[in-house]
């Protein structure tokens, strides 16, 4: 790590993109200034932990005034690594890679695609939201003097790895992946994988065990307003 940057801690670096997206939508709006508690109430977090947050990229805003949005958004900008375009491949033409390529918008600003690759001759040559479906072959010759270069994993679970072990010998620096499984890279190539079906198993288990403890809450309320409707005469008959 560079002399005099600072550690920004992994739980934070995960808030930034939320935060840095709220303030885009803040930016559009022609919104000037935002308090702690607005940015914080927009962003689901709380106005302690966006302060701790941002304090780990120096000092913003003013008491009584708040932050200035773009000014804030600028400096998130920079930490992210996205004041500049990202340029990004996505591999795997199928309904996801469609969909992932039609809509840039929400890989956010700045997220500029450089082509839609797959292995299946028969998508080869096809167009996907303004791009040509190219070979996975051609992969090499594509990336070739670029930088910086994030690879989209849009591919069935089997052939994830494979994809993968080819972005990474073309130099990107990081992998978004959506198949299923755990990929193995060097350990200077970022993964961050998005498993729906599994988001989805962690959903329905809060979901489960929320709806399990208000039956058993209700069960006893029910119970406790049973035994205050009893007599006293009843309890001492009981004892």
């Amino acid at each position: 790590m560079p002399a005099g940057r600072r550690l920004v801690p992994a739980a934070t670096a995960g808030r930034l993109p939320v935060y840095h997206r709220v303030l885009t939508e803040l930016l559009d709006r022609g919104v000037e200034s935002v308090s702690s508690q607005e940015l914080a109430e927009l962003s689901g977090s709380n106005p302690a932990k966006l302060r701790k947050d941002l304090s780990h990229l120096g000092s913003f805003g003013t008491r009584g005034v708040g932050y200035s949005v773009e000014y804030l958004h600028f400096h998130i900008s920079r930490e992210l690594g996205i004041a500049r375009e990202l340029p990004v491949v996505i591999v795997g033409a199928g309904n996801l890679g469609q969909a992932l390529a039609g809509y840039t918008a929400a890989m956010g600003r700045g997220v500029v695609v450089l082509g839609v690759f797959d292995a299946d001759r028969s998508v080869v040559g096809s167009t996907v939201a303004g791009h040509t479906v190219k070979a996975l072959s051609s992969l090499p010759r594509a990336l070739k003097g670029k930088d910086g270069v994030v690879g989209v994993i849009a591919t069935p679970a089997e052939a994830a790895q494979a994809v993968a072990d080819r972005l990474v010998a073309c130099g990107v620096s990081g992998l978004l992946n959506f198949a299923s499984g755990v990929l193995t890279v060097p350990a200077d190539v970022e993964v961050r994988s998005i498993d729906v079906g599994l988001e989805l198993r962690v959903l329905a288990f809060h979901s489960h065990h929320r709806s399990s403890n208000n039956a058993v809450s209700r069960h006893g309320d029910a119970e406790a307003v049973d035994a205050e409707a009893v007599p006293a005469a009843t309890h001492e008959e009981i004892a």
